[in-house]
């Protein structure tokens, strides 16, 4: 696991299966028939989605799922913890997407769900601070308490010390910052892989964002411009690294395992991230789903079932 191979076949719209065709459209008609999506401020659509009015299911709640509270930096911090039938084989950290300013634990309860019942380990989902509210740097603050006290209590609250952190979307992007801060701020590489899933890794915007256009396939380039905006509302600069990670010294950082769609407008931020995280030294591979949307594996279809399935395979062969 230390080549990325890209091949030309991967981006021929022959080789987008019909199911994922079908999945790209409903989701295009779904977020369409929303006028005005950008004028929805961040609180509203947070409310609706918890209350399944969002554009997308709510899925139904998970019973492995039980919350608690921890101590961060800017206040409480809530985990929500999935726990296996057995003895956990490992714990896998999770930070949810949703640009910096939507998302939460509970809306990610069927796929933490999955990987509990796939894989053995337990999950940590963090609901860290949102912006426009808690802007930069109070998510990322949030994420590292978590992870800091993860790595503190692993073995004694779940008897393992085998530790994975992943994310999706503004999620991975959490989670590369984190493990930059816990090896330069704490000198700490407590987490022995990564699953980093269409992460936004470079805030000043790749080309595949910029070029997108306006079309609502998950995200638009409208969309990621005013996430950015209201994550960066209180200050800090999309040249720093600790922002984007994509600029980060990344050397010393455990596997990862990246996964993009070709029709995601964030795929350039993880073909660029996924080989300088080569470049620095590290292991990673690359899950490249032909005509996959924005996070295409938290959608039904063969395409999610084969990524799915490469992460299960990954989380179980990191121990």
């Amino acid at each position: 696991m230390d080549r990325i191979t890209i091949a030309r076949a991967d981006f021929d719209t022959a080789s987008v299966a019909s199911d994922t065709r079908m999945v790209n459209q409903a989701v295009i008609r779904a977020l369409s028939a929303i006028p005005n999506r950008s004028a929805i401020a961040p609180a509203a659509a947070r409310q609706a989605r918890l209350e399944g009015r969002g554009p997308f299911p709510l899925p139904p709640e998970s019973p492995r799922a039980r919350e608690e509270m921890i101590d961060g930096p800017h206040g409480p911090i809530l985990l929500r913890i999935y726990w296996p039938e057995e003895a956990p084989k490992g714990v896998y950290l999770h930070i949810h997407g949703g640009g910096w300013c939507i998302g939460s634990p509970r809306e990610n309860d069927s796929g933490n769900d999955r990987i509990v019942a796939r894989t053995g380990y337990a999950v940590v989902s963090v609901r860290y601070r949102l912006a426009p509210e808690h802007p930069y740097p109070q998510g990322p603050d949030d994420c590292e308490a978590a992870a800091l006290w993860l790595a503190r209590e692993a073995g004694a609250r779940f008897e393992t010390t085998r530790l994975v952190i992943g994310g999706e979307s503004a999620g991975a992007c959490l989670a590369a910052a984190v493990l930059v801060r816990l090896r330069d701020r704490h000198g700490l590489t407590p987490f022995r892989g990564a699953v980093l899933t269409a992460g936004c890794f470079d805030l000043r915007l790749t080309p595949s964002v910029r070029r997108w256009g306006e079309t609502p396939l998950v995200l638009n380039t409208q969309d990621i411009e005013n996430f950015v905006t209201h994550y960066l509302a209180g200050g800090g600069s999309v040249d720093d690294p600790d922002v984007s990670p994509l600029l980060a010294d990344l050397a010393g950082l455990p596997p990862a395992l990246f996964l993009v769609g070709t029709q995601d407008p964030l795929l350039d931020d993880t073909l660029f991230m996924s080989a300088r995280w080569i470049a620095a030294g590290n292991k990673a591979d690359l899950v490249l789903a032909p005509g996959g949307a924005h996070v295409f594996n938290r959608f039904p279809g063969s395409a999610a079932d084969a990524a799915n399935a490469r992460a299960d395979d990954f989380l179980n062969g990191l121990f």
